[in-house]
């Protein structure tokens, strides 16, 4: 595909979580809590206009939900600030000058003043309906093997409260099922968000410039883990507009949700040309079929308390056409009736179906006097929530005439997007009044320049000349974030009988493996490697010993590796104990040696590291082999 002919244009958000102390305004821990909540408070949020008379459509849209929240609390790990029960504290300071750090890493002019507003939000992930901010740089860019692309912004925010899913069987409130639960631990942990240019423009380019973001992030102190660093994609082509995918999780699975992104734009644009070659037409009024299904063998049908639809003149055959792959344009209707309640919707292009006879769906033609080129939208719910996702399913309809529109969608596992809500405006942002402006001085700035992190490409060029480690080991120590662990191993090693190489492997390949066996590396730390690998040094093990002890640190972190290469039999033998087993081998096998010669090698040595079983350094066999086989020769 020629994406330069499409007008591809990409932007990227990276949201960031810092390693702070305390929280962006108030002093509470930035851990997230793993135990029963204290207290659970209750909310309602509606959207407010902006200083200019204006409402967010993402705001407004959410509102149209009537969503009540339930949010989990703690005495000791949240406070009055978080619940919006109290004003923000003052700014954190360190986190301030993280985020600049950050924002001279990335070549970005810092601002002069630091001036904190709010970012509308009512999905609930923030009690107060809006989510604190600050911008931090500007004008800043990043290199890549696609070319230069532009940092637009660096703000520094709260990050918001975690959605929980809450066992409704289990759950002593009759009420939990109506409400969206969050929890308030995570709420207020500072972050900094990244936004690129549309500068992007091929799916290989956005997953490398989000991993040279990440690993210049990672050079400075940021949390890490699962659900500390989020990805969004915004992309549009020339005929299409700008959507944002939020939660862009597996860097691997970028180029696809933006092949696949752009495929659905393009079909969106063909469905709109068809609809205006047919002078399509959406029907506002909503009909009743409760008399056509009322004896339905449907499940869905008859267990519901009204059935009703609209007509979408027109539309047949375009419902059920594929925009993505397994998801059609039915499904993207669907999307929007979901909004207002509703598990899916039907449509004639795929009926007769789900219990729904042929009778049926020519009786409800009938009815709405429709003919073959019309397709029907059909909701089973309780009354107000039927009318209310019909009143989306025709709003989404009326959007086709449009091609694509902007939208806000959420990544799938499967590279595929599906809607969230309208694309946020900047109605949405207002002044925080409670928090004054903080000024940020030159001084300060020239501080952070002169103390600027390594990052990553010079760390690796650095390790491989002071190390002479190869570029492949070097770069793997990098990209797994364990350069660091490596070079402070190596500084407690004692003596020098074990190579950096050794170290450098076991860390950059080994653990992993270990780890995909299903054992818990986490448990091993930089102090038990370093008593392993002393013993490596002092010629106690062989190198096949270090992953066993490995893997019984793994689980047991209690245990003392000297003690665990005892008690399994895995101290080396002394060079006269391995010369005994090795004379006895060849002595034993000496009419191969005579008729092989050094070709006896092989199959010796193999006999040889299967019967000392790891108690012997490979290379020490290897030389004491080789003599007693020359001796035979």
């Amino acid at each position: 595909m020629d994406w330069s002919e499409l007008g591809l244009k990409m932007g990227l958000e990276i949201h960031q979580q810092l390693n702070t102390k305390s929280k962006l305004f108030c002093p509470c821990a930035t851990e997230l809590v793993d135990e029963m909540f204290d207290e659970e408070i209750k909310r309602n949020l509606r959207p407010t206009q902006s200083e200019l008379g204006q409402i967010d459509r993402a705001a407004l849209q959410e509102s149209f939900r009537k969503m009540k929240f339930n949010y989990e609390a703690y005495y000791y790990h949240t406070c009055l600030v978080e619940t919006d029960d109290e004003p923000p504290h003052s700014l954190n300071q360190e986190a301030l000058e993280l985020s600049m750090v950050i924002a001279t890493l990335l070549n970005m002019q810092i601002v002069d003043e630091f001036h904190t507003m709010r970012k509308q939000v009512i999905d609930g992930s923030n009690t107060g309906g809006f989510q604190r901010t600050g911008l931090v740089a500007t004008n800043g860019y990043l290199d890549t093997p696609h070319g230069r692309v532009n940092i637009e912004n660096l703000c520094l925010e709260e990050d918001a409260s975690k959605r929980i899913a809450i066992d409704i069987k289990n759950n002593q409130s009759s009420s939990a099922e109506d409400y969206t639960h969050f929890r308030l631990d995570r709420l207020g942990i500072p972050l900094v968000e990244i936004t690129t240019d549309p500068s992007i423009h091929h799916p290989e380019q956005v997953k490398e410039v989000a991993y040279a973001l990440g690993q210049v992030l990672r050079s400075t102190n940021v949390k890490r883990g699962l659900g500390t660093i989020r990805q969004d994609l915004n992309i549009s082509i020339a005929k299409g507009a700008r959507c944002e995918i939020k939660g862009v999780q597996n860097l691997d699975l970028m180029p696809k949700i933006v092949e696949n992104e752009v495929q659905r734009q393009l079909k969106l644009i063909e469905i709109k040309e068809e609809l205006e070659k047919r002078n399509a037409k959406v029907l506002d009024e909503i009909h009743d079929l409760n008399i056509i299904f009322k004896n339905s063998s449907s499940k869905i049908i008859s267990g519901a308390e009204s059935v009703k639809c609209v007509v979408l003149k027109g539309f047949a055959g375009l419902i059920g056409e594929e925009v993505q792959e397994g998801r059609r344009f039915g499904t993207e209707i669907a999307s929007y009736a979901k909004k207002r309640g509703v598990s899916g919707i039907f449509h004639t292009d795929e009926l007769p179906a789900y219990g729904i006879t042929a009778e049926e769906v020519e009786s409800m033609k009938s009815h709405l006097n429709v003919d073959d080129g019309d397709a029907i939208i059909i909701v089973a719910h309780n009354e107000e929530i039927a009318i209310s996702a019909l009143e989306e399913v025709i709003r989404r309809a009326n959007m086709a005439f449009e091609g694509v529109i902007e939208e806000t969608r959420k990544s799938l596992d499967d590279g595929n997007t599906e809607y969230m809500r309208p694309l946020s405006t900047s109605s949405r942002m207002y002044l925080e009044t409670d928090i004054p402006l903080f000024k940020i001085e030159e001084d300060s700035i020239e501080n952070i320049k002169n103390n600027l992190p390594e990052l990553p490409d010079v760390k690796k060029e650095r390790i491989i000349k002071e190390y002479s480690l190869s570029d492949d080991l070097a770069n793997q120590l990098v990209r797994r974030l364990r350069a660091d662990d490596f070079e402070y191993i190596v500084s407690k090693i004692e003596g020098s009988n074990i190579d950096s190489t050794t170290i450098a492997s076991v860390l950059a390949y080994d653990l992993r493996e270990i780890k995909r066996e299903g054992y818990n590396i986490s448990n091993v730390n930089n102090e038990s490697l370093i008593s392993i690998f002393n013993l490596l040094a002092d010629s106690k093990i062989s190198k096949d010993a270090v992953n066993k002890i490995i893997i019984a640190i793994s689980e047991n972190p209690t245990l003392d590796p000297e003690e665990i290469a005892k008690n399994n039999n895995l101290l080396v033998l002394d060079e006269n104990e391995v010369l005994s087993i090795i004379e006895d081998i060849v002595a034993k096998n000496s009419s191969m040696v005579e008729e092989r010669k050094m070709g006896a090698m092989g199959p010796l040595m193999g006999m040889a590291m299967g019967k000392l079983k790891g108690k012997a350094d490979g290379k020490l066999v290897n030389k004491l082999l080789k003599n007693e086989i020359e001796k035979l020769i």
